[in-house]
């Protein structure tokens, strides 16, 4: 299988620890936000991210030459991640499930896919244009808050 072959792949397994580390901070982020507010949550966050930096900056050897052009496009990159950060701990605050908010953030790859046909002249495949389909679906799906009287008294009293 394919997919299988994939994994020989350094990026595979970067890609899954990733996963794995964003899964766990949709927690995390819940868990703070329920106690001090966005603004601060985000400020601890930002303060994790400046002590990651600064490790990374002592420990691996940079090129730090790199053209003006991709020098702004990084620091925009960061600037859209912060700003997707702190809009996300916004969304938790504001009573956001953390099992729908985190999910919903996390069909951000949608509109890199619709900036990357525009911008960047990719193409998908009908199966990857499927995969779209079904993403936006569930986004939908994620979405929809049911009423109590929907809920089965196994969810209620989960949810209290």
């Amino acid at each position: 299988m394919a997919w299988i072959d994939s994994w020989s792949h350094g990026w595979v397994l970067f890609a899954a620890i990733a996963l794995v580390f964003w899964g766990a901070s949709g927690i995390t982020q819940k868990l703070s936000t329920n106690r001090i507010s966005s603004e601060l949550s985000f400020l601890w966050f930002a303060c994790a991210i400046i002590v990651i930096s600064a490790v990374m900056a002592l420990t691996v050897r940079v090129q730090w030459h790199l053209p003006m052009l991709m020098f702004w496009m990084a620091v925009a990159g960061g600037a859209l991640n912060g700003l997707g950060a702190l809009t996300s701990f916004a969304a938790l605050e504001s009573g956001g499930k953390a099992s729908i908010v985190i999910s919903l953030i996390s069909l951000f790859p949608l509109v890199t896919v619709a900036l990357a046909i525009v911008f960047l002249r990719e193409r998908m495949t009908v199966r990857q244009a499927a995969g779209v389909a079904v993403a936006l679906t569930a986004a939908i799906l994620l979405s929809m808050e049911p009423d109590a009287a929907q809920l089965t008294p196994t969810v209620r009293q989960g949810s209290e």
